[in-house]
């Protein structure tokens, strides 16, 4: 404990160099970072209820605060050491974008931006937590700021998913699929102004990553494209497959009608317990 406190202390935490600081995955401190990941989806489920019947709206704009803050400080960090360039800062790589989607999903609930932001959660932030590309370790602010906003952009997904009772259809996949088109042209064409590899479509990483085995370039960009549709696919079919359980074992969501009756206007997503169930009392 002594040893970790001098090292603690004694290391420059916002400074450039990472000698001293060296990122190690699957380390003691990448560990405790996963415990803590997987216990907070933990708790949502299991308190998904409480999550429910609350008021939660000044926590969604203290998240929301909290994004923006460590964003503002990354960027600042980049400037400070003179690492702020066009070709590796800017917001553009997919787990930045999943960041802004949740700051305007926190901000306005829209249901685009959570179906958009779903995918880029559970299949991006999620796998960059698992395997991070990440060069400085505990407890340097890079440490903190890279894995409190993956870590956030996927718990935020969950909250939506389990409190709000947001979901997930076949359109879901055709709009993901269509989003990442649709900003194919501007990434590529600021990879080629501002000289950067934003998404990996100027080379591979240099470190090892899962695009070693998809090919050589530009090939590993279609098995990419063909990863994400399975992927978005295979979570529409488990969406699917949870949304049409019986009404005993899933949640409806009370709607008032233009009659006056109550009436639910979707079944609330997959992962629900049969404990959930609220009724309809036209049933």
């Amino acid at each position: 404990m002594f040893i970790l406190y001098r090292r603690v202390v004694n290391v420059d935490w916002f400074g450039d160099s990472n000698t001293l600081l060296r990122f190690n995955m699957f380390s003691v401190s990448h560990f405790a970072v996963l415990g803590v990941f997987f216990l907070v989806i933990s708790a949502l489920f299991f308190c998904r209820n409480i999550l429910r019947e609350g008021q939660w709206r000044k926590s969604e704009i203290l998240i929301t605060c909290s994004f923006i803050l460590f964003e503002a400080v990354n960027h600042f960090w980049m400037y400070k050491h003179g690492l702020w360039t066009l070709g590796r800062s800017l917001p553009l790589e997919l787990c930045n974008i999943a960041v802004i989607l949740s700051v305007i999903l926190l901000l306005t609930k829209n249901r685009f931006v959570f179906e958009i932001l779903f995918f880029l959660a559970l299949a991006g932030a999620t796998q960059a937590i698992i395997t991070p590309a990440l060069t400085y370790g505990f407890p340097h602010f890079r440490f903190f700021h890279f894995f409190y906003s993956h870590m956030m952009v996927v718990w935020v997904t969950l909250y939506f998913v389990w409190a709000k009772g947001y979901f997930i259809s076949f359109m879901s996949v055709l709009k993901i699929v269509g989003f990442i088109n649709l900003l194919l042209p501007a990434i590529l064409f600021m990879n080629r102004v501002s000289e950067g590899n934003y998404w990996f479509l100027r080379h591979k990483p240099n470190s090892h990553s899962i695009l070693d085995i998809l090919g050589p370039y530009p090939w590993y960009i279609f098995s990419l494209e063909g990863i994400l549709i399975g992927i978005s696919f295979i979570a529409w079919i488990i969406a699917r497959h949870w949304n049409r359980r019986p009404a005993s074992c899933a949640v409806q969501v009370p709607w008032l009608s233009s009659q006056g009756n109550i009436r639910p206007p979707f079944r609330a997503p997959f992962l629900m317990g049969p404990d959930e169930s609220l009724r309809n009392p036209d049933e």
